[in-house]
């Protein structure tokens, strides 16, 4: 057997000698190649690039635990963090800075991921070699992408105000990018959604993708920015009378036979998209266990995190005695509590119609029982007592976030599909764009089709503002709308967070309105100046 070894080695040896000096040896002849050039030259390969898109979009919310997710939520009116070794926006000034990660997550999503990827998508569709069976499939997959950009673009604006805009690859490096100002940001983005509004299919087959009504709820609120009130409520309108969508008003889905309401029903596993019965939805991000690009399996960071965030940590509450009293529960999952709504968001916009639905106790769980068959204090309800963290481990909680435990009790996730756009907001959109034009009547017209939904009183013009506006936002739409965003769009984040939020009312300066630019970025830019954001 060594006799055979030897010689096997002996005729490698002689093989790499006599082909040594042969140049065509070390020339390598791929069987196959992916790139840019190669993959995006006919539909399939573009599929599959708006496919990528999609999940940029959805890794900003459930990628890194979420941190960039979570961070347009924490230090707004609506949300602090239930997590004491969280320091995010407790103190805005000694958290909030040029080199902190709270400045960079959003920036490096938009800039490393989502515009590079849409931009491939734009540039390459419309090169020679691309493919197409005519002008409206190449323009449907453009406007796809298109609308992508423009939802970053938005994202940025109403994170860090003017921004650079890119609008191409380069093949090259570039030091020299200079910031647009806010407004020629928006009207960039308006010129986006405007294209994709007209290819983009009114319908779709498949969950998630982006359709017609998408680009014209986002264009909706683009325009109000833009100062546009009369637009802004003709794109919100050819959503609300397409015929496409309507407010889910009776109970459907998978639970609808069990105790609970129709707002309720929303946010039941299973229930996100049309195939559910639900009309509502304009655009949900998808999660699918064990699916290729869906959930990758019950260790994979790449599922529905809200659970985890918003979900109280009530598995380390203890008794009054001590003793362990509360164990994980497939119905509730795993929360760690590191976002906490604040006392604005659980008591004070229910002060004048507690009966409000989204206050039912199918919607905001208040009471909490010790679930642990083990303990004597076993279904006895959890009272307050010396010790026990009401901020993290047992206080109100929002049940839209709970969902099953596919991954396992105590993963804290769930593949739930998360909503981006719903026809409420489309109907608190137009509202606003009323408001704003001095028209209150018409107003509270849009806002009481949503609250008629959650049988709340009806609103009078007299009440109508920016600040009901917003209070109306935060009963319907807390988790799914990016607050921070919201409230900068209305120029409101200062006030309402002095106002609502005590843990940062202290700390929060006129400058934090809009995040800092990453110090990272105006660094690697020597080739211009990249203006900070004043008071930075």
């Amino acid at each position: 057997m060594k006799s055979i070894l030897h010689k096997l080695i002996g005729c490698v040896a002689i093989l790499l000698l006599t082909t040594a000096c042969q140049d065509t040896f070390l020339e390598e002849t791929p069987l196959a190649f992916l790139s840019p050039e190669g993959a995006l030259v006919n539909k399939a390969g573009f599929e599959s690039a708006i496919a990528a898109i999609h999940q940029a979009a959805r890794d900003e919310f459930n990628s890194a635990n979420a941190t960039g997710g979570f961070n347009l939520q924490l230090g707004t009116d609506v949300a602090t963090t239930g997590d004491e070794t969280i320091q995010a926006f407790k103190n805005y000034e000694a958290t909030v800075t040029p080199n902190s990660g709270l400045a960079g997550s959003a920036w490096n999503w938009a800039y490393r991921t989502m515009l590079v990827r849409a931009n491939a998508v734009i540039d390459y569709a419309q090169r020679p070699a691309a493919v197409w069976a005519n002008e409206a499939e190449k323009n449907a997959i453009i406007a796809e992408a298109r609308f992508f950009r423009a939802y970053t673009y938005n994202g940025l604006a109403n994170t860090y105000g003017g921004v650079p805009i890119v609008d191409r690859i380069y093949e090259e490096p570039k030091l020299d990018f200079v910031r647009a100002s806010r407004q020629e940001v928006y009207d960039f983005a308006r010129q986006d959604l405007e294209f994709a509004a007209q290819w983009l299919p009114e319908t779709t087959t498949q969950p998630g993708r982006i359709v017609k009504a998408a680009a014209q709820h986002l264009l909706a609120e683009v325009y109000i920015s833009l100062g546009e009130y009369d637009k802004a409520i003709a794109s919100a309108s050819a959503v609300i009378g397409s015929g496409q969508f309507n407010l889910m008003t009776t109970r459907f889905g998978t639970q609808a036979t069990q105790p609970g309401d129709v707002y309720a029903d929303l946010f039941k596993d299973g229930n996100q998209n049309r195939s559910a019965g639900n009309r509502e939805t304009i655009w949900a991000l998808q999660f699918e266990f064990q699916a290729p690009g869906g959930l990758a399996g019950p260790n994979a960071n790449v599922g529905n995190i809200d659970l985890r965030g918003w979900g109280s940590f009530y598995a380390s509450a203890r008794a009054p005695n001590g003793s362990v009293a509360m164990v994980v529960a497939d119905s509730l999952g795993r929360g760690v509590g590191w976002v906490r709504g604040t006392n604005y968001l659980f008591y004070d916009l229910w002060q004048d119609d507690s009966k409000d639905m989204r206050n039912s106790p199918y919607n905001i769980r208040r009471v909490w029982y010790y679930n642990s068959p083990t303990s004597p204090f076993f279904r006895q309800p959890v009272t307050y007592y010396p010790g026990l963290d009401t901020m993290q481990h047992v206080g109100p909680m929002l049940r839209k976030v709970e969902g099953g435990a596919q991954l396992g009790v105590n993963n804290g996730q769930t593949i739930k599909d998360k909503y981006m756009m719903r026809l409420a907001e489309t109907y608190l959109l137009r509202a606003e764009a009323y408001v704003r034009k001095g028209d209150n009547v018409k107003a509270a017209e849009d806002i009481n089709v949503v609250r008629a939904r959650a049988k709340a009183k009806p609103a009078t013009p007299d009440q109508l503002s920016l600040d009901y506006i917003l209070d109306e936002r935060a009963r319907e739409l807390t988790t799914e709308e990016q607050r921070r965003r919201t409230l900068t769009r209305f120029g409101m984040l200062v006030e309402r967070v002095r106002k609502y939020n005590h843990r940062s009312s202290s700390s929060i300066q006129e400058k934090h309105e809009f995040l800092p630019i990453p110090q990272s970025a105006i660094d690697a830019n020597i080739g211009a100046k990249l203006e900070q954001n004043p008071g930075y």
